[in-house]
């Protein structure tokens, strides 16, 4: 598929005109609120989530109100009470463009909308196979990639949760070690909306007569350059380096003291025979199933939204 092609799917909004989407809804978020929830190399502002943010939650909120709305109807019509199935969002891009942060902003927004103030979220990461796992099946150097998920487990949280079964428990993954927390467990108690965030989560292949998209109401991409993507993924090693990497617990402890020049060049490596062939083969492809794209610009910024289907 060429760009035109895949661009033809969509209307492009610049940031200015989206921003005018935004009607009447209420910034609900303080600048504390926002420093609570940015990453490490997440510079959001106010005026970020005024422009792109608030006019994405209330197309979510209409949508969420329709798809209640025709719950009730198909209630109705089998003459049976309506199930209040969660309404599940999916947040896919690649490593390092921002989809942490932009996932906790997003869940704050949401929860504070009157019609669904119970917002989780989930990330693929906790499906992820555990360390000893993707060492017997030769498969440690393509953590993330999407034969590195439980997939069979993933689908059945997913359906699990559109079943609208209570209390679904899930593993933790820790950034810092690395590995799956055998100890930890997370769990998601019935929500009015769940925010599923992941790499590969838009990803179609799949051995399973369903695949993990077939659960989303509305899907998220977020987008940018390769070139900017890799500067930020370098820029965040060599600023976990100077912080988490420190940590001796940390998976990454042994890349504490490099110099810097160094650093940089493992972080660069790690990226070129990582996550970049990841990016390529698996992730920027998924691209076009989503609903929304938005495009960052090399500052972090948002710039441009693709909203599919107008």
């Amino acid at each position: 598929m060429t760009h035109c092609d895949e661009l033809s799917a969509y209307t492009i909004f610049g940031r200015s005109d989206w921003a005018g989407l935004r009607a009447n809804t209420a910034l609900t978020l303080s600048e504390a609120d926002l420093s609570a929830l940015r990453s490490l190399n997440e510079p959001i502002t106010s005026a970020e989530v005024a422009d792109v943010y608030l006019p994405l939650t209330r197309l979510l909120n209409l949508h969420f109100s329709a798809a209640r709305n025709l719950m009730r109807v198909k209630a109705e019509f089998l003459g049976r009470p309506a199930r209040r199935s969660p309404y599940i969002i999916a947040l896919a891009g690649s490593v390092a463009v921002g989809k942490s942060t932009f996932a906790r902003v997003l869940c704050a927004l949401l929860a504070r909308w009157a019609d669904h103030p119970r917002v989780e979220l989930v990330t693929s990461d906790g499906f992820l196979h555990s360390n000893r796992v993707l060492e017997e099946r030769g498969l440690m150097r393509r953590k993330g990639f999407p034969e590195s998920y439980d997939l069979p487990r993933m689908l059945r949280f997913l359906s699990a949760s559109k079943s609208a079964e209570l209390d679904l428990e899930l593993p933790v993954y820790s950034h810092l070690i690395g590995d799956i927390v055998p100890s930890e467990r997370q769990v998601v108690r019935q929500p009015d909306i769940l925010v599923f965030e992941g790499l590969n989560v838009l990803h179609a292949r799949s051995t399973e007569p369903v695949v993990v998209s077939d659960f989303f109401d509305f899907s998220i991409y977020l987008d940018a350059d390769e070139a900017d993507i890799q500067s930020w993924y370098v820029e965040r090693f060599l600023r976990l380096q100077r912080t988490a990497f420190r940590d001796p617990a940390s998976y990454f402890h042994h890349y504490r003291d490099l110099p810097p020049g160094d650093a940089r060049e493992v972080a660069d490596r790690l990226w070129r025979e990582h996550h970049r062939a990841n990016l390529r083969e698996n992730i920027q492809p998924t691209r076009t199933r989503a609903d929304v794209v938005l495009r960052k610009r090399s500052d972090h910024s948002i710039g441009e939204v693709w909203l599919r289907g107008t």
